[in-house]
């Protein structure tokens, strides 16, 4: 008997209000793009819809320009695991843009594994601000 395999969709991708990690609430799209302006707080990544994987293990891998950490080194990407509880399933893989600001520029790419297959692979421009935008930020 064959098993069945797990599908998974991009359900949206782009820019998403703030997401608080310990709510069950995904946090909501507020535009469609893969160039996001670098301003502190905003949020970015893809909301993904999982099917028949309830008991399965997402991997997940961010990588990102060369910034460092408090120590003067730099990060390596960012990894880890998610347990899928349920099916069908939403899983939110994004970032939040946090100081300094300038150091988070460049090619973000993010890519989630589902049984060693890559399920998603999308990479977003995080781009300077432009200066009307910044000029907002400032009233």
């Amino acid at each position: 008997m064959s098993k069945k395999r797990a599908e998974v969709a991009c359900m949206s991708y782009g820019q998403y209000t703030n997401w608080d990690k310990e709510s069950k609430d995904l946090p909501e799209l507020v535009e469609i793009t893969d160039t996001i302006e670098a301003r502190l707080g905003v949020e970015f990544g893809y909301i993904l819809e999982i099917r028949k994987g309830k008991g399965k293990t997402l991997q997940f891998r961010i990588e990102h320009p060369p910034f460092k950490d408090d120590e003067g080194k730099v990060r390596p990407p960012f990894e880890g695991e998610y347990f899928i509880n349920s099916n069908p399933h939403q899983f939110y893989l994004g970032d939040c843009i946090w100081a300094p600001v300038e150091d988070k520029t460049g090619i973000w790419r993010m890519i989630t594994y589902l049984d060693g297959q890559i399920v998603a692979d999308r990479s977003f421009k995080l781009i300077a601000p432009v200066q009307e935008n910044l000029e907002e930020d400032i009233q």
